[in-house]
């Protein structure tokens, strides 16, 4: 979202707010706000912007919903803290508040989402391009929430609950528990593709409106959503490349490229000044007093004494050892010790005497290079609060590197490896690699950790729809330095994370005890917990 037209939205959000957030509950939630303006061009931007307001809370993408992440085999919790380390665990219950808040704000957007379409539909005094727009943006969004609800606490056999506006029960009832999440995904589909349809291209938004959602970020979304649905009907395969081609002719998307060396074509898809680069799909617009924290969260904890880093999420030796000897994009996502950065305009050589596994996330550290002698105040990229320690770097949610790759898996998984190489080769060569020529699954599944490896794009997923459990419960490792104060100092690789336990019975996370007693009873819970 875009700052720029969000930040005059908080006095209309606090007007949206008369729902509940705990609002999926056996209450009959009424009919659309009347506190949406829907008249005039000026009304309408504002009422439709509010909707972008949750993409920045610590419960969705600032960090809550990257818990669920961690539990993969790239990542351990950094710090010690109960409710992250039963999640990684798999001995969760659902009432955790990092698994709750998430919920609780997907479903606070959907619902704004839902009373948007009601609205939009019947909006005055606005030009039909307008029109046209403002649906679009709100189907885009019901779409998103539902979709990380939906294959975050969706099974097989139980959805989760979900309703539209549409429907001539809607606000006269619960929301349904649906049958199976393949009917959320179904809804999904249809969702995303009405967005795609009414959406502009991006390419057609000034500065002021950069970060609405676009056609290209429908497309995209549709493509996940058809990949994780291809999961329990293989049928959906065959429909992604040729949506992954739209997105590429149609909406101009493509990878950064053109750099001095194929190191900096990489890097500079996490750097400020490539917040809108022709790879971006999607992603939280952040900024200086506002969006994502993620970066600080992952940042060393008290950030060496300069800025207060949360120390979060740290990488694992599985994850380094992932990479091909000479992949530019390894030292790009990590830091291990030794390794030179440029921290508030002075070179250092990476330490840590918190890090449990002697790695540090590297992908988001652009932001705090710039100022100088280790003076936050001399940076402005940065969130002068600690507390809220965001950056003027978006936080990539999709970018067009993962489309390639959707489209590589798509045509191996119809047995067409050989047309699998363009893409899957496309992606390499940006970074130096030498082609595949026939490329398999697990070249797939290597391409696809090696170039999104600690971003939002859900590794514990692709291991579960891969089915590759043993790889989810491996104990994990890391390099424990004789000296964590000197960079230079040898380390042994002992294990930092213990094997788990988890089964494919526990392919959904629980949902929460509480939604449960709210709803009565009649919603239940996830199979396998």
């Amino acid at each position: 979202m875009s700052y720029k037209f969000t930040s005059i939205l908080f006095v209309v959000v606090s007007l949206l707010a008369s729902c509940s957030k705990n609002w999926v509950d056996s209450k009959p939630q009424g009919q659309a706000s009347t506190a949406y303006q829907w008249d005039g061009e000026k009304n309408v931007n504002e009422a439709i912007g509010a909707l972008y307001v949750r993409m920045k809370s610590e419960g969705t993408w600032g960090r809550n919903l990257f818990w669920m992440q961690d539990a993969s085999d790239d990542l351990i919790v950094g710090r010690s803290k109960a409710d992250g380390e039963n999640i990684k665990n798999f001995i969760c219950t659902g009432n955790e508040g990092y698994m709750k808040d998430g919920w609780n704000d997907l479903y606070w957007t959907m619902n704004k989402a839902n009373q948007a379409i009601a609205g939009a539909a019947n909006a005055t005094n606005i030009s039909d391009d307008l029109k046209k727009r403002v649906q679009g943006e709100a189907y885009f969004m019901r779409a998103f929430a539902h979709f990380w609800l939906a294959y975050l606490w969706g099974h097989k056999d139980q959805g989760v609950p979900y309703d539209a506006v549409e429907n001539p029960e809607f606000g006269k009832r619960m929301l349904p528990q649906l049958k199976s999440v393949t009917d959320n995904y179904a809804a999904i589909a249809a969702d995303l593709q009405k967005a795609a349809d009414l959406l502009p291209l991006f390419s057609t938004y000034d500065d002021a409106n950069k970060g609405r959602a676009h056609k290209a970020a429908a497309l995209g979304y549709l493509v996940k959503t058809y990949a994780y649905w291809a999961q329990f009907d293989a049928s959906k395969w065959a429909l992604i490349p040729p949506i992954c081609d739209r997105i590429k002719n149609e909406c101009g998307r493509a990878l950064i490229t053109g750099k001095p060396t194929f190191r900096d074509n990489y890097k500079a898809v996490f750097a400020v000044a490539n917040n809108w680069s022709s790879e971006y799909i999607w992603s939280v617009t952040s900024g200086t007093l506002g969006g994502s924290e993620f970066p600080g969260v992952v940042l060393e904890n008290k950030g060496w004494g300069v800025y207060n880093g949360w120390g979060y999420f740290q990488p694992t030796e599985e994850l380094y050892d992932e990479y091909e000897a000479t992949d530019p994009r390894r030292e790009v996502t990590i830091l291990k010790f030794g390794d030179k950065f440029t921290f508030f305009g002075v070179q250092r050589s990476y330490s840590s005497t918190n890090s449990l596994s002697g790695f540090q996330i590297n992908k988001y550290m652009e932001p705090y290079s710039y100022g100088s002698n280790s003076d936050p105040k001399t940076n402005d990229k940065i969130n002068q609060n600690g507390d809220y320690p965001t950056t003027s770097l978006n936080l990539p949610l999709m970018r067009y590197a993962e489309i390639l790759l959707f489209k590589a898996e798509a045509l191996i998984q119809q047995g067409k490896n050989g047309d699998a190489a363009a893409p899957l080769n496309e992606v390499r060569a940006r970074v130096g690699l030498l082609p595949i020529a026939n490329p398999t699954l697990n070249d797939l599944k290597h391409e696809r950790r090696c170039e999104l490896a600690c971003e939002w794009t859900d590794r514990l997923m692709d291991l579960k729809r891969w089915n590759d459990v043993a790889k989810i419960n491996a104990p994990l490792h890391g390099r424990i330095h004789a000296d964590k104060s000197n960079p230079a100092s040898p380390y042994t690789i002992q294990q930092v994370w213990p094997a788990r336990n988890y089964t494919q019975s526990k392919m959904a996370w629980p949902i929460a005890p509480d939604e449960i007693n709210l709803s009565g009873g009649a919603y239940k819970q996830t199979p396998g917990w």
